[in-house]
């Protein structure tokens, strides 16, 4: 379940930073457009792409310290529980042979 958010989550990030670009190059051709309204437009959505941005790279670092976490908290399982983690990998590594050998 949790890889498959993760999985979610890395497709929206890319999404995001595709809009982003796209909209980025939207106001660049723009540019040249006159009128007051158009002006309007333009700045409110390049100040809504800069909060984007900025959240972005916010999940992005919250995404990592995350990972680091975890990693931490398996390699300090696997140094305190040495027989229990051998004990569960050759579990997860029966059952899956046992999965493989069924197809």
């Amino acid at each position: 379940m949790n890889e498959m958010s993760t999985a979610h989550k890395d497709k929206l990030m890319s999404d995001l930073r595709v809009v982003i670009a796209d909209a980025e190059e939207l106001l660049r051709m723009t540019a040249d457009q006159a009128g007051e309204g158009a002006a309007d437009v333009r700045s409110r959505v390049q100040a809504r792409m800069e909060r984007a941005k900025s959240e972005l790279v916010h999940l992005q670092e919250v995404a990592v310290n995350k990972a680091r976490a975890v990693g931490q908290a398996t390699d300090h399982f696997v140094h305190d529980n040495p027989w229990r983690s051998i004990g569960i990998a050759v579990g997860v590594g029966l059952v899956t042979g046992l999965l493989i050998a069924r197809r």
